[in-house]
């Protein structure tokens, strides 16, 4: 990854709710792009944003595309009386959590509406049609197995040769946090067909051979 590109983003990335390292963030940018001359980007799991505009504002640089997948009902650990429930993203008409409008607003402030489409449905269904190839995947949905695995299966396939998949919350460690992004990092090195780029933090790269 070029590490002398300049990290330009049009908004400030602290107002946008996430659970992303400014490093990781800025390998994001960087990342997405060196991929952008491979095909387009998608990343699964968006919530608010903060992701999204790394990728996002890389993307328009580089006049490519970002596909955004994320149902936006949350993860496990988003539903009231979860340790990450936010209040102010649960819908009290539909009784849901629901974080598509914070998403939509925050695209529009960091002017990205041109080079983000947002894809809301889950994984399984958003990929169940595809067929585009990508130049970069980044998976960062759901943390149980079933979820992680889904991510995994459903995306990686369609990474061209020379592409990269990057995974988020990668703790080796169990006393560090869940291991389902762990498992399928390592499912990834297994399976002969990615090798390790680098490690930002918790966030894994890899390439496609």
């Amino acid at each position: 990854m070029d590490a002398a590109l300049p990290l330009e983003l049009p908004l400030d990335i602290n107002s946008v709710k996430g659970f992303l390292a400014d490093s990781e963030g800025a390998a994001l940018y960087r990342l997405a792009a060196e991929a952008s001359d491979r095909g387009p980007c998608l990343e699964i799991g968006s919530y608010c944003g903060k992701s999204t505009v790394y990728l996002g504002s890389a993307c328009k640089l580089m006049n490519n595309t970002l596909f955004a997948v994320d149902h936006h009902r949350g993860s496990e650990e988003h539903q009231p009386g979860e340790e990450y429930h936010d209040r102010e993203l649960f819908d009290n008409r539909s009784q849901l959590m629901d974080s598509f409008h914070a998403f939509r607003t925050n695209m529009r402030a960091a002017q990205l509406e041109e080079h983000v489409v947002p894809v809301v449905a889950p994984t399984t269904v958003a990929a169940r049609h595809w067929n585009t190839p990508l130049g970069l995947v980044f998976i960062d949905g759901g943390h149980s197995l079933e979820a992680a695995l889904n991510d995994y299966r459903c995306w990686s396939r369609h990474i061209v040769p020379g592409g990269f998949l990057a995974i988020h919350d990668i703790f080796p460690n169990p006393e560090d946090g869940g291991q389902a992004p762990y498992d399928i990092y390592k499912l990834a090195l297994a399976s002969g067909q990615f090798e390790l780029v680098e490690m930002v933090e918790t966030l894994g790269i890899l390439r496609r051979l």
